[in-house]
């Protein structure tokens, strides 16, 4: 309960500050189809924020939205006080290189060594040499959780787990104030998931971020995140603790969080806060 109630203290701190996120009015549609109409979302700092909803909801497409990869229909969404339709390239890149994007699967570049895969942003845009950029990627494989003697296997070689901490390394190496994961935890067995979702509570906390994740994973909404916004109806029909949430008068968010596997979650945090 204590466990809550500072979690719930240190949420109202972060809300006092301006949101480094900020999606006003957003509409997506391809064609004729509309994905997101009149979407509202804030993400303040410090705050890791769980993003959920049924199939079909747009959750990916509102991570991209966010990141600049795909310009919305309608609508302005900010990010660091900037409005991302207003800035020219230089600009935009200068924004990016203050997120790191973990993508589903990882997203490695097969031909590439983990820490070929982790220099490469740092070569890029940090203007370092190779060996430069590739001691500066073991430093982050450390940060990751992954062992020095994978710095040299090919992404072919490695297990989820590793494939997933080595992706994030790379989504670190450019020190990101936001840090952005798409099913992070996806396809991982419920100890290497368990670990991830400490590993992240931890960066958050030594490294100051901001995370926004997408997520089905209802123990890592439980034991992580701050606040879950739930996408159904084109929109974001709410966005609170989870406390709130899970009660919230809608069937989708009733079915997901009241049915067994969301009440398995909640007993789970509830052990977890009682042995804390």
């Amino acid at each position: 309960m204590t466990d809550l109630t500072d979690r719930k203290a240190r949420q109202k701190k972060r809300e006092q500050q301006e949101p480094i996120i900020k999606v006003r009015h957003l509409r997506n549609q391809f064609g004729s189809h509309v994905v997101h109409e009149n979407l509202d979302m804030d993400v303040y700092p410090g705050e890791i924020v769980g993003v959920v909803g049924g199939s079909g909801t747009g959750k990916s497409v509102l991570l991209r939205a966010i990141l600049g990869l795909r310009p919305p229909n309608e609508g302005e969404i900010t990010v660091f006080g900037q409005k991302i339709a207003d800035l020219n390239a230089e600009q935009r890149s200068k924004l990016e290189r203050r997120f790191g994007v973990l993508f589903q699967q990882g997203a490695l570049f097969s031909s590439l060594t983990v820490v070929e895969n982790i220099a490469m942003p740092l070569i890029e845009h940090s203007g370092l040499s190779r060996a430069e950029a590739e001691d500066l990627g073991r430093l982050k494989m450390a940060l990751a959780g992954l062992p020095a003697n994978a710095a040299h296997k090919y992404p072919s070689e490695l297990s989820g787990g590793m494939i997933k901490r080595a992706a994030l390394a790379r989504a670190l190496a450019l020190d990101p104030e936001i840090l952005f994961l798409d099913e992070p935890t996806a396809g991982l067995d419920p100890i290497g998931a368990s670990d991830f979702d400490q590993l992240i509570l931890t960066l958050r906390d030594a490294l100051g971020l901001t995370v926004y994740l997408v997520t089905h994973d209802l123990d890592t909404l439980y034991t992580i995140c701050d606040r879950v916004a739930v996408l159904s109806q084109k929109r974001v029909i709410i966005n609170d603790s989870l406390d709130v949430v899970e009660q919230f008068d809608d069937p989708w968010v009733q079915d997901y969080f009241q049915g067994p596997r969301g009440r398995a979650a909640q007993k789970a945090e509830q052990r977890r806060q009682e042995n804390t």
